[in-house]
């Protein structure tokens, strides 16, 4: 994905998962705001610019700007592209027609907001979800039209999701790691789940420059781990020319810098609990993202480092210790452990980025831009690309 599209230049933009019960991931919503409200977007423009990035994996548009969400109803949208329209331009009578044909043509319609008494039926019935505020949701109980499915919007804590789900959401879309983690007064000390130890001491090892043999040795205890190193090695998103058949000729191909990133990709992904897949998910789009933004930087060292600390920036969560004490058995760049720990240093201001990012803020979205005099274009392209990786891994 290396198209260049204009138009993103114009936007700002924020992006969440769409998580159901079961913590799978359904969806990616997109929220995309005019950094003008007065200009003049080019619907086919963004259509062009979204599905290069989204070419199969299902996508939500929330678009805050409403010449632009009439200009879509009117396009001929990818299967996998799905519209968010809010109440008041849902009951506007002048676009019925363009619902409808919408809905007829198999265009996944969700409707953001109560609907009102005095909405026609019909045309309700045409959304097939339903996406309240938390906030909103907490008023009280909605009419969902018949085989709707009601979507919570604005989650930010493992606690809002389990609230979400008891108050009859099928899917949230949020983030369920507001802050840092915390561990409870009186919790006993927790240590690195047994399971991700390999991971753990492998990077000390290759940390230290230790010989080939006993990284190997290392490895073979956990022999899904070396076949999970291999498919990561071995994906598009990796860009090798030849494919990887052992854990000796990748070393060989990447050298101990390189490996240590993947071995960071594998601990931030290694969990097996069930409740931490949208963690992972947004660790690895974080590291992603963090490292296209790094493009312009000279130094491979530098890139890669953005890459670990994005990625690594959700372990607290992941592993349930804070940062200062977790960072103490897993090495990193101190460029990182300044970040993750101090919330200092250089990549600091992209951490904040990122963050915007995903609270889909405009407003903070600008002042981080501004702080790294950075462009929309460049940071949107970076974050479609980003997203995109991130699909070709999983």
């Amino acid at each position: 994905m290396n198209s260049s599209h204009a138009i993103l230049g114009q936007l700002a933009a924020g992006y969440a998962p769409l998580v159901d019960k079961q913590r799978e991931i359904g969806a990616t919503r997109l929220t995309l705001f005019a950094l003008r409200p007065d200009a003049a977007l080019d619907a086919g423009a963004l259509l062009t610019a979204v599905v290069d990035a989204f070419p199969a994996s299902a996508l939500v548009l929330n678009v805050a700007h409403e010449g632009l969400l009439r200009d879509l109803l009117a396009q001929e949208l990818p299967a996998n592209v799905q519209l968010e329209l809010p109440t008041f331009l849902a009951t506007d009578a002048t676009l019925a027609d363009a619902l409808r044909a919408r809905a007829a043509k198999g265009t996944v319609l969700l409707l953001k907001g109560r609907p009102p008494a005095t909405m026609d039926p019909a045309l309700l019935g045409l959304f097939k979800k339903l996406v309240l505020d938390l906030d909103e949701a907490r008023q009280g109980p909605v009419a969902l039209p018949r085989g709707a499915a009601l979507v919570h919007a604005g989650a930010r804590s493992a606690a809002d999701f389990d609230e979400s789900f008891r108050l009859g959401a099928q899917a949230v879309m949020g983030w369920p790691m507001q802050g840092e983690f915390e561990p409870a007064p009186g919790a006993p000390r927790s240590e690195v789940q047994a399971d991700l130890q390999v991971i753990v001491e492998l990077m000390s090892r290759v940390d230290q420059g230790e010989d080939i043999e006993r990284l190997e040795q290392t490895l073979k205890r956990d022999p899904s781990l070396a076949f999970k190193l291999l498919r990561y090695m071995n994906s598009a998103a990796f860009g090798l020319s030849v494919e990887v058949s052992s854990f000796r000729h990748a070393i060989m191909l990447l050298g101990y810098a390189r490996l240590k990133r993947w071995l960071a990709l594998l601990l931030a992904t290694a969990s097996k609990d069930h409740s931490m897949r949208p963690v992972m998910y947004a660790a690895l789009r974080r590291g992603l993202l963090m490292e296209e933004l790094a493009k312009g930087m000279a130094e491979a060292e530098l890139r890669d480092e953005m890459f670990i600390c994005g990625l690594f920036s959700l372990l607290d969560h992941m592993l349930r210790q804070p940062f200062a004490r977790l960072l103490q058995s897993i090495p990193v760049p101190e460029r990182v452990r300044q970040a993750l720990v101090e919330r200092t240093g250089p990549y600091q201001p992209y951490l904040d980025l990122v963050h915007a990012i995903e609270n889909e803020s405009v407003f903070d979205y600008r002042a981080a831009a501004d702080a790294l005099m950075l462009g929309a274009e460049e940071i949107n392209h970076a974050l479609l690309r980003a997203l995109y990786k991130a699909a070709q891994l999983e």
